[in-house]
């Protein structure tokens, strides 16, 4: 297997909902082909841009907004620090004035209900999730460039060479988990600090922990909004959103202003277990009904999946007292070391994988950063993300309507509950004694997901999505 370089920036971007592979994804993918056409050609020399969606973002791209986040890219508008409040009226008027800012700079003609394709019934063979852009330049000449979305916000360009892209010589070369393990026990470091030797060849440590924890206060802001916003979730299924009500009758009227004195009334509601289940499950739904909503989230490794991590890691900085900095750094370094070796032997597409490639995976990475962060060994680390991904593998991805909400929401509490389970399994046990080691369960995983039936992966044909009556015409 040839070496890949990832970073924990790559395995945690700061984007909007609802999709990393079919929201953020194709974002990413217009702002690339923005760049080709500054490159290549003037703006101003552009007459028409036609969008053509295959095979997975097509069949869910509406309830994925797919359409939405091509046109904002186009616009030269990033995920990153976009006021997710602008998206309607921007989109809004890109549609009725039929006409968008290309690049941010050039106007031009584009009526977004045609020139955004979506191709139901065509497939690129590299991956489910492809697009295409057309251009036409005033002149008579044109080209075309595909994309593809890979999942957690990855981006390939067809054609492209990305062997050596971003590619830097890292001090611990990992593929497995077995190399992972290899160099803990070689030099004595834990995970995280493995993980930060290797990130010293992108940036400094400094720079490296203030990035981490620039993720953290997008994790926990947006926890924060999720339990303090009520109402429906857009897209027509008509979703309750719980957790203001669940936070709500869990707080029982102890006074707060703002985080930090939330999760003091929290604290003082106790630590029994229903109570403190009954958060991490609010946590979790805060998370991903924000997803639902196009607000800002963290794809931990996914958006789908984006609500695992930080209701874990939420438990632990509230109930574990892990209300510290570092601790909540090498947590987050931790996790994105097993998403990326995940990511190496498997996929985290539900595209490619299912559900198991999202909530699986997410699970496994908050398993073994608990562990390494509650005072586990290396081994046990490795030993819940096993024990966590053990228990989604062949979960399907059948989203209802093509939104990532029904099951996809309650699915980010479970993923949650079990990594929490898995961590606790694994400081009570020893790895000795382990029958599945976690590089067999990652290529079970693989294994399964090339088994698996194309309507299991993210495409709105089965399971769930084909069995409660809805009318959405993008099914």
């Amino acid at each position: 297997m040839p070496h890949e370089t990832i970073s924990v920036f790559d395995m945690f971007k700061i984007g909007v909902g609802p999709s990393s592979s079919h929201t953020l994804g194709p974002w990413r993918a217009a702002l690339r082909f923005v760049e080709t056409l500054r490159e290549r050609t003037s703006l101003d020399q552009v007459a028409a841009v036609t969008v053509l969606l295959y095979g997975s973002l097509a069949k869910t791209g509406k309830g994925h907004g797919t359409d939405i986040a091509v046109l904002l890219g186009l616009c030269n508008e990033d995920p990153v620090t976009i006021d997710v409040n602008s998206i309607t009226p921007r989109i809004n008027a890109i549609r009725d004035k039929k006409q968008l800012m290309l690049g941010g700079e050039q106007v031009i003609a584009f009526n977004a209900a045609e020139q955004v394709q979506f191709l139901y019934h065509e497939t690129l063979p590299f991956h489910p999730n492809g697009l295409s852009f057309l251009v036409s330049l005033k002149n008579g000449e044109g080209w075309s460039e595909t994309y593809y979305s890979i999942g957690g916000g990855f981006v390939v360009k067809e054609g492209e060479d990305n062997s050596h892209k971003n590619a830097v010589e890292l001090s611990f070369p990992i593929n497995t988990a077995d190399d992972l393990l290899h160099w803990c026990m070689k030099t004595g470091m834990a995970i995280h600090e493995v993980v930060m030797e290797n990130e010293n060849a992108w940036r400094s440590e400094d720079a490296t922990k203030a990035g981490v924890l620039r993720i953290w206060h997008t994790m926990k802001d947006c926890i924060y909004r999720g339990c303090h916003a009520k109402g429906e979730l857009p897209g027509g299924l008509q979703v309750r959103r719980r957790a203001f009500d669940l936070n709500k009758k869990m707080i029982q009227g102890r006074p707060y202003t703002d985080y930090e004195s939330w999760m003091k009334a929290i604290r003082a509601g106790g630590e029994g277990f229903h109570y403190i289940l009954d958060w991490v499950s609010c946590f979790a739904l805060a998370v991903n009904e924000e997803n639902a909503a196009f607000g800002r989230v963290v794809t931990a490794p996914t958006n789908g999946a984006a609500g695992v991590i930080p209701a874990v890691l939420q438990y632990f900085v509230t109930f574990c007292n892990g209300h510290d900095d570092d601790k909540i750094i090498r947590f987050l370094l931790t996790a994105s070391e097993i998403g990326s070796i995940f990511k190496k032997g498997a996929t985290i597409s539900a595209a490619m994988g299912g559900c198991q490639a999202e909530i699986g995976v997410s699970s496994a990475m908050a398993a073994a950063a608990l562990t390494e962060s509650m005072g586990g060994t290396q081994r046990q680390a490795l030993m819940a993300a096993e024990i966590a991904m053990e228990h989604h593998l062949g979960l399907t991805c059948d989203p209802i309507g093509g939104l990532v909400q029904v099951p996809c929401i309650e699915r980010n509490t479970m993923g949650a509950i079990k990594a929490i389970t898995a961590s606790q399994l694994a400081l009570q046990s020893s790895p000795d004694y382990a029958k599945v080691s976690l590089d067999k369960v990652v290529k079970t995983m693989w294994d399964t997901a090339l088994d698996m039936s194309s309507k299991y992966k993210e495409t709105a044909d089965g399971g769930l999505a084909i069995h409660i009556p809805i009318s959405l015409p993008e099914c």
